[in-house]
């Protein structure tokens, strides 16, 4: 990966999010995968992201992002569980019965490491290997 540069600033910001969905419910199966990694892509297409790797397993998913020093990590990560939440309620009306109608999806908390301390391709191939 090459570094960014805007005005005054060149960076290079990789990090691993790993969002779980609520209560560990094993949902992120057929279609619900395909909506969300869509939702996901079409919302770094007009964010100040991108997704560099992503990959679900039953219950979470790991995604490689490369965002820009303008925001914190923990409003990238609001930003993405908020849409992706909202794409999948609206998409998948189900969803009522597995959470009592309180509109979530993911659990209240993440994960998300800088990459600095291992190398891009080992954490690359590890997101590759999930599911």
């Amino acid at each position: 990966m090459e570094y960014s540069t805007s005005s005054h600033t060149k960076f290079l910001l990789l990090i691993h999010v790993i969002l779980v969905v609520k209560y560990r419910k094993p949902l992120l199966i057929g279609k619900v995968t395909e909506t969300l990694k869509l939702s996901l892509a079409e919302l770094a297409d007009r964010s100040e992201f991108t997704t560099e790797e992503m990959e679900v397993d039953r219950d979470h998913l790991h995604v490689l992002i490369a965002i820009t020093p303008r925001y914190s990590v923990s409003q990238y990560v609001r930003r993405i569980k908020q849409q992706t939440t909202l794409t999948l309620w609206k998409e998948f009306p189900f969803l009522y019965r597995h959470f009592w109608r309180e509109r979530t999806f993911w659990s209240d908390g993440y994960f998300a490491c800088s990459i600095g301390n291992a190398s891009e391709e080992t954490i690359r191939r590890y997101i590759q290997e999930q599911g």
